[in-house]
């Protein structure tokens, strides 16, 4: 049997079944059934899978190692000078990725004014912002946005 170690996002579930997308690689893992207790989709899963035989296209869950879900919150504060300075040297859709001090990275998107808000809900709504959160090894996620400028903040607790 195959094994695959990872750090996944759960991102269906149903009573009898999830599928997982391992956040490094996104390769897709369909589980045949539900470990106890069930996955729920968002949640972020460290652990090991078993590719079942014959076909070894659907996995069971050997062991869960940790589980947890990263919220994505849209604050209503605007993004900081910083942010709004970075934003100010790019091109609409633009996007600059730098590490924060200490843990996570701080994302700037240029995005035209008349789409700043619906830019936010996409974000948030977007499950790869959690896959991302977990890839970086962070606790939470907060999206800022105002006149163009998103700023998505991957943060330590």
């Amino acid at each position: 049997m195959t094994e695959t170690k990872g750090t996944f996002l759960v991102s269906e579930s149903d009573a009898e079944t999830a599928i997982l997308t391992d956040v490094a690689t996104s390769q897709v893992h369909t589980l045949g059934e539900q470990p106890d207790p069930p996955l729920e989709a968002g949640e972020v899963v460290v652990g090991t899978l078993t590719a079942q035989p014959p076909t070894t296209a659907v996995y069971a869950v050997e062991s869960i190692e940790q589980r947890w879900t990263i919220p994505v919150e849209y604050s209503d504060e605007s993004p900081t000078k910083q942010e709004r300075d970075i934003a100010a040297d790019q091109s609409v859709g633009e996007l600059t990725r730098q590490p924060r001090a200490g843990e996570g990275e701080l994302h700037v998107l240029t995005v035209p004014d008349d789409g700043t808000e619906q830019a936010a809900e996409d974000v948030c709504e977007d499950p790869q912002t959690v896959a991302r959160a977990a890839r970086l090894g962070v606790d939470r996620v907060e999206v800022r946005a105002a006149d163009g400028v998103l700023s998505v903040r991957y943060l330590p607790e």
